[in-house]
């Protein structure tokens, strides 16, 4: 057999063997998403509704309660708490979130980080390697969250920020994460977690009227850091599903990618085998009559 067809051959099994790994990569993201879906459906309506009832409450007092987590004050030093994935073979996923986070820093808080006052909390091997890589300040606590995924885990790093925002060693905390809408579409997100937003009133809608059982300064102090944790919970959960969302769909479009690849590859590859036959053909004939004459 000749070279080129050789290598022709060779390049076949090279792209059927990866076009293997590929679809299997591709099972093994649509079983866990079907997983990371089912806990952020189950979750979503429950931490939306707590959001919606914290930023009501903050809108709705009347500076009569101390609420050390939605004090608004300048901006000196800001927290980017960045949820990315562990491991890569998703598409654009990690890229277009470190994008976006660098993005944030930019427009909101390129006075700060200037001055090197703002800190990046990955989580996620891929955004803490970026960050840590390229001259940010890193928290490196919690960047293993997704190893054995839990709250309580997640409860650490925003009990991180809290604190830190209460003790005013940091002035305003952005979350920035992709939300989950199918497996093929994410959105990403850049929300403030700190200090805690208000609603936005609307004309003509009466303001929320709560009832505090037994205090308003005790149920709201107990509430706040709950709710939070709640919420960085739930873009965990959203980041969790995007990402197995798109690496399933990457994988597709690289198995896919690979059938037309092997396609070309076997037009080339009979292409050559015609070439060589027609040689051989030739050469006989040519001799054989060489041989009469």
């Amino acid at each position: 057999m000749s070279g080129a067809l050789k290598e022709v051959r060779n390049r076949i099994k090279s792209v059927q063997s990866t076009q293997q790994i590929t679809k299997a990569m591709k099972m093994v993201s649509a079983a866990k998403l079907r997983r990371a879906q089912d806990a952020i459906t189950q979750m979503r309506p429950y931490a939306q509704k707590l959001q919606e009832m914290l930023s009501n409450i903050i809108s709705n007092t009347e500076g009569n309660v101390k609420m050390a987590l939605a004090a608004e004050r300048p901006v000196e030093k800001a927290l980017i708490i960045i949820v990315t994935s562990d491991r890569g073979l998703c598409g654009g996923y990690n890229s277009n979130l470190i994008k976006l986070a660098k993005q944030t820093i930019q427009e909101k808080y390129a006075s700060q980080n200037a001055k090197g006052n703002v800190q990046v909390l990955p989580i996620g091997k891929k955004g803490y390697e970026h960050f840590s890589k390229n001259g940010f300040k890193v928290v490196d606590n919690f960047w293993d969250i997704f190893t054995g995924l839990s709250f309580d885990k997640v409860q650490a790093a925003a009990k991180y920020a809290m604190d830190a925002f209460a003790s005013k060693e940091i002035d305003a905390v952005e979350v920035i994460y992709s939300e989950f809408k199918n497996a093929a579409t994410q959105q990403f997100i850049a929300e403030q977690f700190l200090p805690v937003p208000k609603v936005a009133e609307v004309k003509g809608q009466a303001k929320a009227d709560f009832i505090f059982e037994p205090n308003q300064d005790v149920l709201v102090a107990e509430l706040m850091p709950k709710i939070l944790n709640t919420q960085l919970y739930k873009a965990v959960l959203d980041a969790n599903a995007s990402e197995h969302g798109a690496r399933m769909t990457a994988m597709d479009k690289a198995s896919d990618n690979a059938n037309e690849l092997l396609k070309s590859l076997k037009i080339s590859y009979n292409r050559a085998r015609q070439a060589a036959i027609t040689t051989e053909l030739t050469e006989i004939v040519s001799g054989a009559a060489a041989l009469q004459g």
